[in-house]
């Protein structure tokens, strides 16, 4: 018997959604009041030996959250309450940026660009990822916000993505907290989630130790717990969170490029994230590297807009 059950259905919840949670839709940037905007990103710069394969993980994001829309307001144990705790911390879904797979320059003006914007309207930009080059627009348009901030990148992911090019680019996907790392405005990397072996070369490593970054790898979160992460975050930081998502375990979150075992828990995730916040105040986050197509049965879309769902519980919070 190949059909499911719509158990979203039992509690009146839509078959679809447009929007992620079917939040309020705001496709003019420039009428945004809502304190968190969320906005798709497909594609920045690709590596022309894959092209934009996360293209589709936006939309998969927001088709996982169907079964929550009807219960949104209901009570969240993640978020010890509703998820948006009143009306006007409830958050918008901008929709999805265009792109062009050969027009990678267009892509990072187009989201640093709206990025700059939402953060123009004092709301904090969540962007749901296409893969890991979408965060270098987004953190350098927080450097040309004006406010002569300085931030820490908390860095969840599998890998380190220090190489200085790869396939002749300087801004994909391996190169990310590189590119960071010479952006003025970021004072502080930490680095959380790294293991197995991937395309990074011992020097890189290196390269980052002589930056300054502070590496908490997978196992020693397992050993050690959470704290030895969020320690290293100082009081009053404002927060840039980088969420691969192969940070997690595959056997949570299968959809992704570069299985690899020994990932975080979703509890051990949410708890950097609350952490964070408790630390100081996330100002800006990215979801990126979901793979639809590698998923299995939707269970990974669904863990992932789980913990983005976390997020804007904590993001509502802060904007009390």
């Amino acid at each position: 018997m190949n059909n499911k059950a719509d158990l979203g259905a039992l509690f009146g919840a839509a078959a679809e959604t447009r929007t992620f949670l079917g939040l309020p839709d705001c496709p003019d940037l420039s009428a945004l009041t809502a304190p968190i905007a969320l906005i798709g990103a497909p594609c920045a710069t690709p590596y022309a030996s894959v092209g934009a394969y996360c293209r589709h993980a936006p939309d998969a994001l927001r088709r996982a959250t169907a079964s929550l829309t009807a219960n949104i307001d209901r009570h969240d144990f993640d978020s010890g309450g509703a998820v948006f705790p009143a009306a006007h911390l409830k958050a918008v879904d901008c929709g999805d940026l265009p792109f062009d797979e050969a027009d990678p320059a267009g892509n990072r003006a187009i989201i640093r660009d709206a990025v700059s914007r939402i953060l123009e309207r004092n709301a904090v930009p969540v962007v749901l990822g296409g893969d890991d080059s979408i965060p270098i627009p987004m953190i350098e348009a927080l450097g040309r916000s004006g406010n002569g901030a300085r931030y820490t990148i908390l860095q969840i992911d599998a890998h380190i993505d220090w190489r200085e090019t790869h396939m002749g680019e300087r801004l994909g996907l391996s190169s990310t907290m590189r590119r960071a790392s010479e952006m003025p405005h970021i004072e502080r990397i930490i680095q959380v989630g790294a293991r197995g072996i991937g395309s990074a070369a011992t020097t890189d490593y290196e390269d980052a130790l002589a930056w300054g970054v502070k590496f908490v790898p997978a196992y020693d979160l397992h050993t050690k717990e959470v704290a030895a992460a969020l320690d290293l975050i100082p009081e009053g930081s404002q927060v840039v969170l980088c969420i691969d998502a192969d940070a997690l375990d595959p056997a949570l979150v299968p959809g992704v490029i570069g299985r690899a075992p020994g990932g975080l828990s979703y509890y051990q995730a949410v708890d950097l994230i609350r952490g964070a916040a408790n630390r100081g105040r996330i100002a800006a986050a990215d979801f990126v590297e979901f793979m639809p197509e590698r998923d299995v049965d939707d269970i990974g879309a669904f863990t992932f807009a789980r913990l983005i769902t976390t997020t804007l519980g904590v993001l509502a919070r802060q904007a009390d």
